[in-house]
């Protein structure tokens, strides 16, 4: 696939068991990406990510085993099909694989600095007082479905992940009691809580913005920011600065993902967009912009993607 000029990296949700491990079984090159996932860690990311581990679904250890599972199959795809992209993306946690992939920072950096992420995200709010869920429509919303839901029913939008689909994160009790409200209002809606430990992307994440920007302030000297400019950023739905990558990480905790935007500005850009992710989560989004795009998740997949084009 010489043509493929994009990449994209699926986020926090698409972890599932046994992620990476078929190309771990068979490149070389998997298996020394996770070797080193588990030596930087001091954790058996094998172990983590293959088995009936509890911790894949603990937000700390789910976003280093995403990217490593992300990584591992990035590497393989490079070695046997010379993958040659100019831009990038990832949704959520994904845009750190982005920039792994861009080479903006070292996967060893983006490991610590993903764990750190997770510790802090998860810290921000007590264990069961937040929740997000997604709200599906058949036809996309507009604008002023959106501005209802900010100023009528008091929650936030985590995520605009297509036109008729956003997540809305916040206060348990308030998420709730909005979904019932909408399903009686709105027939044609479907929402979908999802299992997260954490309400992601809202203003409760904003307590931990200080922290985070603290630590992550440290890598800056090591970063390539130029090279960030070909990655686009969730929290801008436009392409990073050299002046704004940092800030712009530090925001993405709080604010939402403006994955539409993002989507846009990358199909601008592409005549082809490859997805590398745990599972097939972002081709649909692009579907509904009426793009169609390659996704590998498994060993199988590539033979789509890559052998049958």
């Amino acid at each position: 696939m010489a043509g493929v000029v994009s990449l994209v990296f699926g986020g926090q949700g698409a972890q599932r068991v046994g992620m990476g491990s078929d190309f771990v079984e068979a490149f070389p090159v998997s298996r020394e990406v996770f070797k080193r996932a588990s030596e930087v860690l001091k954790l058996d990311m094998q172990e983590i990510c293959f088995t009936e581990d509890a911790r894949l679904d603990l937000t700390e250890f789910t976003q280093p085993a995403i990217l490593t599972a992300e990584i591992a199959i990035l590497e393989a795809l490079k070695e046997q099909y010379q993958l040659a992209p100019k831009y990038f993306g990832g949704h959520s946690l994904g845009e750190y694989a982005a920039l792994v992939a861009a080479e903006v920072l070292s996967f060893e950096d983006a490991l610590v600095i993903v764990r750190k992420r997770g510790q802090l995200m998860q810290s921000a709010v007590p264990a069961g007082t937040g929740e997000m869920a997604a709200i599906i429509s058949e036809n996309p919303f507009g604008d002023s479905f959106s501005a209802e839901l900010v100023e009528h029913y008091d929650v936030e939008i985590a995520n605009y992940n297509s036109p008729s689909q956003i997540v809305v994160s916040g206060k348990k009790e308030k998420i709730e009691k909005t979904l019932l409200e909408l399903q009686k209002k709105f027939q044609d809606l479907r929402v979908v809580p999802l299992s997260v430990s954490a309400p992601f992307h809202c203003s409760l994440m904003q307590r931990i913005e200080k922290e985070f920007k603290e630590f992550l302030r440290a890598y800056e000297a090591k970063l390539n920011l130029e090279r960030g400019q070909s990655v686009v950023s969730n929290a801008t739905g436009v392409f990073h600065t050299p002046e704004s990558l940092l800030d712009n990480l530090i925001s993405q905790i709080s604010r939402p993902v403006r994955w539409v935007e993002n989507m846009g500005v990358l199909l601008k850009h592409s005549s082809e967009i490859l997805e590398i992710s745990p599972s097939r989560v972002l081709q649909p989004f692009f579907s509904t912009l009426g793009a169609q795009i390659s996704s590998v998740f498994n060993i199988r997949s590539i033979k789509k993607s890559f052998l049958e084009r």
